[in-house]
């Protein structure tokens, strides 16, 4: 079973942050120009949250709330939902199912190693199965 490792291996560890003091707009600027989702919030080099396109909408549109005038670490979600670099996909994939969320930071005793999304979780266990389809395919037409 592939582990948050592989992914991290293939796709690194570079995670797009942002410190809490900083503003929405700053923030929606930033996962604009990265054509990101989410945005983990530092303190230092701690992880201490995650800011998201759905908070965004819900926390600040929603809420009637000034992007400009509000600092991201009043609306960021913490403690946010963590996995480690050895954390089965299967287990990401389901806590990411249970709470509703897409992206899930990489942390290991506050350290940031990188950040995984659905899609990520999705193509690995694509190419899995289409690496099993391919050696199943191979093994029946040897056999004939």
């Amino acid at each position: 079973m592939p582990s948050v490792r592989s992914i991290l291996e293939s796709k690194g560890g570079d995670v797009a942050t942002i410190t809490g003091d900083a503003t929405v707009f700053e923030a929606a600027k930033k996962m604009n120009e990265r054509k990101i989702g989410a945005l983990v919030v530092t303190d230092g080099d701690r992880a201490v949250g995650i800011f998201t396109e759905r908070d965004i909408l819900n926390r600040i549109v929603a809420a009637g709330f000034d992007p400009k005038k509000t600092k991201v670490q009043t609306v960021m979600t913490s403690p946010m939902a963590c996995g480690r670099r050895d954390s089965k996909l299967a287990e990401c994939r389901s806590v990411m199912a249970s709470k509703k969320i897409r992206h899930l930071p990489i942390v290991e005793e506050g350290n940031l190693y990188g950040m995984i999304s659905a899609g990520d979780i999705l193509a690995s266990e694509s190419a899995e199965q289409q690496a099993t389809i391919e050696y199943l395919h191979e093994y029946l037409h040897a056999h004939r």
